[in-house]
């Protein structure tokens, strides 16, 4: 027995009792623990009935992080269930809160389970690569049908009691509240009614219906496509249908430790781990951020709306700018209708939208209405003159205190901060569109933003549900210079030979979750060339500039909302558009390029060499604080696969000496564009990785 897990024997019952807060995690402690008091409950005489529980505010909720890559301790999850299982006399596990991964394993393995009405419970253990290595994908589809088993482990959703009680996972809900009575009152009844241990792998696994598996391979393919996990767990449950116990947990264990050693299983352990360490700054370490209940935003278009339901979504009050009332009333529709759809899915109740309109929102064109807003997010058309003056007004009207965040997707923030008597209260706020929906926010610090300031930004981003991450300024701040290097690097793809469709098609089966002129297109061309022009003046002679996106805005197509961009769209639909090919082939005879075959592989080695060789020059800089900040931004706002954990989190993964290589193959071919980053030189000479700056 140990600190974490103590027995007490209540009548004829041994109670054991999990404490290891905050989640009660599966650390060796507890895991010893389990095993030697099962132990000492089956040797005692006086026992009959055995309750496992746990103290606080959830069940077992899982693995413990903190032994993640370290070396394996003795005794393990799956030797800890079996010993649960092997307990001669009924083993109850009494469940609250959130029974996940492990915990849900040992549930499993004890007899009987009884819960209280909140409990939860999932097995997602795909999220991270791997799937349930303790008996998860053997014992579920003994006590739950074998479909539901497959959804469960598959996707890593978690399901709520009635379910659980419907399909069989749970045998009893609790009328008690707390979990240790529940528990020892339904063991006391079990005993009454003679009923003994009821180990779940001697229970025969249920049976799947013709097809089950070969459906859910196939499905898995297309949804979750190029990832191993999923597949995996689907052979594991097909075992438990043909295989007896003993064997089908010896191939899941095999299974475990393969996709354990796999660089997916690392990769999706990076982001996990990334995306908890991104708002842990120096700057803001012991530094309290301000309150905010008030917000206001100025600009009712599709962003400035969306950041509106972000805001009532996390409870907030929100007072929205436009500038007439007409504008204003349209504003309204489009928020009315963004909460409509939060309804129909269930994520809002219709009392709840109610009051929203009724006491949480106005929107008006009065800037005055805005002088007791905590925080004020500017979302106008991105033009530096518009902001500044938006910003001037602002700072005129709003209260000491309140926070100036601007919404721009490039420009320079300092050059908005010294349009206000406060610049120590400005600062980025980069929304992804649709800001209700995309879950990356860039908080940009400017030159005199206060720390107080930037804790505010990432309190803010959490009360909204958001994952933040800190940019200092440039153009295009993290992620949109990275997207301007690597779509660059595309267009010049595209004059040598492919076809935007091509591009596009090697990197969505590379993972990506769109290529980059399905994205233009859906963001709409006008945006680019709007930037493109803006910079124009500054474009070195030496930079190839591929003109075909800007041959296409002179058409006004703008893309998905002018129905043609890169791609015709019929009915929503996108097809290839033979005029595009025209434009660019025309483009490479102007140039005197003769178009060549380029694979696959070569596309994806380009972008990527492209966007890592800038993400160097942005860490360089200090843009972003560590790799791990450019892994997170592009995993949350431009589609990179999780599976692959990052740009820099993939470049460490093949080779920090084969991306360098390649950009010192492609300099042969234009050695503007393709100098390489002096920190990835630096890296490559030292031995070192970009896991090594993450410290």
């Amino acid at each position: 027995m140990t600190n974490a897990v103590k027995i007490e024997t209540v009548e004829n019952v041994a109670v054991i009792e999990v404490s290891n807060p905050p989640v009660n995690a599966l650390s060796q402690a507890v895991r010893a623990g389990l095993a030697d008091c099962v132990a000492q409950a089956n040797a005692n005489e006086t026992v009959q009935a055995v309750v496992i529980c746990c103290e606080g505010r959830t069940f077992i909720a899982g693995a413990d992080i903190r032994e993640f890559g370290k070396p394996h301790a003795e005794p393990s999850l799956p030797a800890v269930i079996e010993t649960i299982e092997a307990s001669a006399k009924p083993v109850v596990a009494s469940l609250h809160g959130t029974v996940l991964g492990g915990g849900l394993e040992v549930a499993l393995g004890a007899h009987y389970r009884i819960a209280q009405p909140n409990t939860r419970f999932g097995l997602p253990e795909v999220t991270l690569g791997l799937l349930p290595g303790a008996g998860g994908t053997q014992r579920l589809p003994r006590v739950v049908p074998v479909k539901m088993a497959l959804d469960m482990i598959t996707s890593g959703r978690q399901i709520k009691v009635a379910e659980a009680q419907e399909a069989g996972l749970v045998d009893a809900v609790a009328d008690q509240d707390d979990p240790r009575t529940a528990g020892i009152a339904y063991a006391m009844t079990l005993l009454s009614e003679g009923k003994l241990a009821r180990p779940t792998g001697a229970l025969p696994c249920n049976s799947a219906e013709d097809g089950l598996f070969d459906t859910a391979r196939a499905t898995l393919a297309k949804k979750m496509r190029g990832q191993f996990a999923p597949q995996k767990c689907v052979d594991a449950i097909e075992n438990a249908t043909k295989l007896p116990i003993t064997e089908g947990l010896a191939q899941e264990r095999a299974f475990f430790q393969d996709l354990m050693n796999g660089d997916q299983r690392s990769a999706l352990i990076h982001a996990f781990f990334s995306e908890r360490q991104v708002g842990k700054l120096p700057e803001i370490k012991d530094v309290s951020p301000r309150d905010i209940a008030a917000i206001g935003v100025v600009g009712g278009g599709t962003m400035g709306a969306g950041i509106a339901v972000s805001s009532l979504l996390a409870g907030l009050t929100v007072t929205l700018i436009e500038r007439d009332q007409a504008s204003a009333d349209r504003a309204t529709s489009s928020v009315s209708k963004m909460l409509e759809g939060s309804v129909k899915r269930g994520k809002l109740s219709q009392a709840a939208f109610d009051d929203i309109l009724a006491n949480r929102f106005a929107a008006t064109s009065d800037y005055q209405d805005l002088a007791n807003a905590d925080i004020v997010v500017e979302a106008v058309f991105e033009s530096l003159e518009v902001k500044k003056d938006v910003f001037g007004q602002l700072d005129a009207i709003c209260k000491p205190g309140a926070i100036l965040a601007s919404n721009t997707s490039y420009l320079d923030v300092n050059a908005i901060a010294e349009m206000t008597k406060r610049p120590e209260d400005v600062i980025g706020l980069h929304f992804f569109s649709p800001a209700h929906v995309m879950k990356l926010l860039e908080v940009v610090v400017a030159d005199k933003t206060s720390a107080e300031v930037v804790a505010t930004g990432f309190a803010f981003a959490k009360k909204l549900r958001k994952v933040a991450v800190r940019s200092g300024v440039c153009d295009g701040f993290i992620g949109n210079r990275l997207l301007s290097h690597y779509r660059q690097a595309m267009d010049g793809v595209v004059i040598a030979g492919a076809s935007p469709y091509d591009v596009d098609r090697a990197l969505v089966n590379f993972g990506m979750a769109m290529g980059p002129f399905s994205v233009a297109d859906l963001a709409g061309l006008d945006i680019g060339w709007a930037t493109r022009k803006r910079l124009a003046p500054t474009r070195d002679p030496r930079e190839m500039y591929a003109e075909f996106s800007d041959r296409l805005c002179e058409k006004d197509r703008f893309g998905r909302k002018t129905g043609r961009g890169f791609y015709i769209y019929e009915d929503g639909k996108p097809s290839a558009d033979p005029e595009v090919l025209e434009i660019i082939a025309a483009e490479r005879t102007d140039n005197g390029v003769k178009a060549q075959e380029i694979s696959d592989q070569e596309i994806v080695d380009r972008y990527m060499a492209a966007m890592i060789n800038e993400a160097a020059r942005v860490l360089e800089e200090g843009i972003a604080l560590r790799p791990l900040d450019v892994d997170v931004t592009l995993l949350n706002g431009y589609g990179f696969p999780r599976w692959r954990g990052g740009p820099m989190q993939y470049a460490d993964t093949v080779g920090l000496d084969k991306i360098l290589n390649d950009i010192k193959r492609l300099s042969q071919e234009d050695d503007f564009m393709w100098q390489p980053a002096p920190l990835l030189e630096r890296l490559v000479a030292e031995g070192k990785t970009f896991a090594d700056l993450n410290g």
